[in-house]
């Protein structure tokens, strides 16, 4: 899976706050990565299809590049088979700056 890179993303280190619960809507299997911030409601797509987990790691992926946090870092609560997915940030002390 490729990277997307930092230029096409939007800043959300304002959401890397321990505890802090993020509702992401997911399309899959779209024709190239890309996140979009709509005031205050996050939508991902994803090349992934939605199988065996694959969309879900690559929204996880694309979500910590943009909070600037490793991928470990967010643990999916909700939605594993669902398009609207709710990850929680917990600081395990390894995040970028």
């Amino acid at each position: 899976m490729a990277r997307a890179k930092s230029r096409d993303l939007p800043d959300l280190t304002d959401l890397a706050q321990p505890g802090r619960q993020i509702t992401v809507r997911v399309s899959p299997r779209a024709a190239n990565n890309r996140l979009m911030r709509e005031g205050a409601e996050l939508r991902a797509a994803v090349t992934a299809p939605p199988e065996n987990g694959k969309a879900n790691a690559a929204v996880r992926a694309l979500l910590a590049s943009a909070m600037g946090v490793a991928p470990s870092d967010l643990a999916l609560l909700r939605g594993q088979s669902a398009r609207v997915k709710v990850f929680a940030y917990s600081a395990s002390g390894t995040s970028r700056s």
